[in-house]
């Protein structure tokens, strides 16, 4: 098992923390965590663009002129692409661009994700994370404390004050444990926690 400093918000060493190797020591999965992250962008897309095809634009339905003795191209149709006002080739059509993972490979792909942040020491564990009123600018000194500027916060549970004093702060993102993926782990430079955090974070993956 894997030990990690705890500190305290004022950025002092406290004490450390056992890490459970069942979900911050795996064997880190490359292809898992990049399909992981595949799979988060795609669906986030939308698949709503639209295009028409000549088929599906209006007009054109009477050859413009006759076929031979104009001194013009042939044409059949003033709504074919080459027509202002006419059809797109191959026009784009809604899609559903979802990628699938199952639920044991998306469990891995986090594991991976948390494992690599443990072994590049971008785990930062707090004995505990609480701010008395709203204020960015209490937040701000406790990331100064930890020597962090971009940072996902990761919370046991809702805190209002947390959240709200994080949100003005660029590169800063907050979550809570049952909504950690992949893709903000990697993202942020650094994972900001608690030790309860921990503890749930082991209780759902360990």
């Amino acid at each position: 098992m894997a030990n990690v400093s705890v500190y305290n918000m004022e950025g002092k060493e406290v004490g450390t923390l056992e890490l459970s190797d069942a979900v911050f020591g795996v064997k880190v999965n490359e292809h898992l965590v990049h399909m992981a992250v595949v799979s988060q962008l795609a669906n986030k897309r939308q698949g709503t663009q639209s295009a028409k095809t000549r088929s599906e634009v209006s007009g054109g339905g009477r050859k413009p002129w006759r076929q031979k003795g104009t001194g013009h191209a042939r044409q059949g149709s003033t709504r074919a692409p080459q027509w202002t006002g006419g059809g797109v080739v191959f026009a784009v059509k809604p899609r559903d661009y979802t990628i699938k993972l199952n639920k044991k490979e998306r469990r891995l792909a986090l594991k991976s994700a948390l494992t690599s942040r443990v072994a590049e020491n971008k785990f930062i564990v707090l004995d505990e994370l609480k701010l008395e009123a709203i204020k960015t600018k209490a937040m701000k000194n406790v990331l100064d404390s930890l020597k962090v500027n971009k940072a996902l916060v990761v919370m046991d549970q809702k805190d209002e004050n947390v959240m709200m004093s994080a949100r003005n702060i660029e590169g800063v993102k907050t979550a809570l444990t049952s909504a950690i993926n992949v893709y903000d782990i990697l993202k942020y430079n650094t994972v900001i926690t608690t030790k309860a955090a921990v503890a749930a974070i082991e209780e759902v993956y360990a």
